[in-house]
């Protein structure tokens, strides 16, 4: 999903490393015609909000995504906008699609944002994570961090403390960390995401 932010193209990328075929749009006719949905994301949850509703037509997504349950994959700030309200520089309304907060990470003597590759604790299986049983090679770069309910946390991430590091609810599935920049892991985790109809 194009909305004028996020790295949308190393994402694209990736999907033509592993021999899938991807569109970079906002067109609603592409949006219709998709088999899964990918919202890329980087930069704040206020601006990528504003963004989105500036650029995509959300209200066809969420009829795609809520009612045709189509698969959607949200990755690092396209995973923070699902939830109901993100508190980076002010509070902001989210899509609301799964409840919870975006809030700052509560560590007290580690540096802010959490830059570098870490280990993610698979909480619950999910088809996501299908054939990865070494979860220490995931990509992440965040300040903020999902606050929600644990039957949503597929895993978690510790940075002093534990994080929620993946999501699903239903058809919808968000991941802090960045698969396109995770290598093996995280080419691994985008063909599963593509293997779920």
């Amino acid at each position: 999903l194009d909305y004028g932010s996020g790295n949308v193209g190393s994402v694209n990328n990736l999907l033509a490393f592993i021999g899938i075929e991807s569109l970079i749009s906002n067109k609603p006719d592409d949006i219709k015609g998709s088999t899964h949905l990918i919202l890329p994301g980087v930069g704040s949850f206020g601006s990528a909000m504003e963004k989105m509703s500036e650029n995509l037509p959300i209200n066809l997504i969420e009829e795609e995504v809520i009612h045709n349950k189509k698969p959607f994959l949200g990755i690092c700030v396209g995973m923070q906008v699902l939830a109901e309200k993100g508190f980076e520089h002010g509070e902001h309304e989210g899509l609301g699609w799964i409840p919870g907060t975006v809030e700052k990470l509560r560590v007290k003597t580690l540096p802010l944002p959490h830059i570098g590759w870490n280990n993610a604790t698979l909480n619950k299986n999910s088809v996501l994570f299908n054939g990865l049983h070494e979860l220490n090679d995931f990509y992440f770069a965040n300040s903020y961090s999902m606050y929600t309910d644990s039957s949503y946390v597929l895993t978690e991430t510790n940075y002093e403390i534990d994080f929620c590091s993946s999501i699903q609810k239903d058809n919808i599935f968000g991941v802090q960390f960045h698969p396109e920049k995770s290598q093996k892991t995280g080419q691994k985790l985008i063909q599963n995401f593509l293997t779920i109809s």
